[in-house]
């Protein structure tokens, strides 16, 4: 069989594509695992630092039963974010809506955009991903990747909400805080 330069480029393409897409999966398998494990230090830390950035900002008249439902909201938060990352779950949520469709859907809902990060997120792991991952390797590269990236869409969450603080997004704000601390600890 001849194979001219472009089904020699269709099929790098392919293998890149394939290698990029098993080292996503891999990265969100190792976030819900992470978090799951850790999330009563996670439920935690939300609590601490929804009290720090009340008393930081000033938002307003915060008494004890206001506060009580703006961390419960957090902690649901928390459940919902890490069901994100699930592996098995995420294939369900999306599997009868076209990718075009679902993005859609996400920036309408989201009052952030996190384009720009999650083209960032798949640029890192195209650099990363290699032809032949071992399972160890694939974790190995995973784990990397979320150092150097963090969890998606953190980065998105805490500088949209940096650059317009406001109590509908002080959730997310401190939700993504929070799981950032837990993937990405500073030494």
């Amino acid at each position: 069989m001849f194979w001219t330069w472009f089904d020699c480029l269709i099929f790098v393409m392919m293998v890149i594509m394939n290698e990029t897409s098993l080292l996503l999966n891999a990265y969100y398998e190792i976030l819900y695992e992470r978090l799951g494990a850790k999330k009563d230090i996670l439920a935690a830390r939300v609590e601490q630092l929804l009290a720090e950035e009340i008393e930081d900002c000033e938002l307003g008249n915060f008494d004890k039963d206001k506060f009580i439902a703006y961390r419960d909201v957090c902690l649901a938060f928390v459940d919902e974010r890490i069901e994100t990352y699930n592996p098995i779950g995420i294939q369900y949520t999306f599997d009868r809506i076209r990718a075009s469709e679902v993005v859609e859907l996400e920036l309408q809902l989201n009052w952030y955009d996190s384009r720009v990060e999650f083209e960032a997120l798949v640029e890192a792991a195209s650099r990363k991903a290699e032809t032949t991952m071992a399972e160890e390797k694939l974790r190995q590269l995973a784990d990397e990747l979320i150092r150097q990236v963090g969890a998606f869409p953190d980065t998105s969450i805490i500088s949209a909400y940096q650059a317009e603080p406001a109590l509908s997004k002080l959730p997310d704000y401190i939700v993504a805080r929070a799981i950032e601390e837990i993937v990405r600890p500073i030494p």
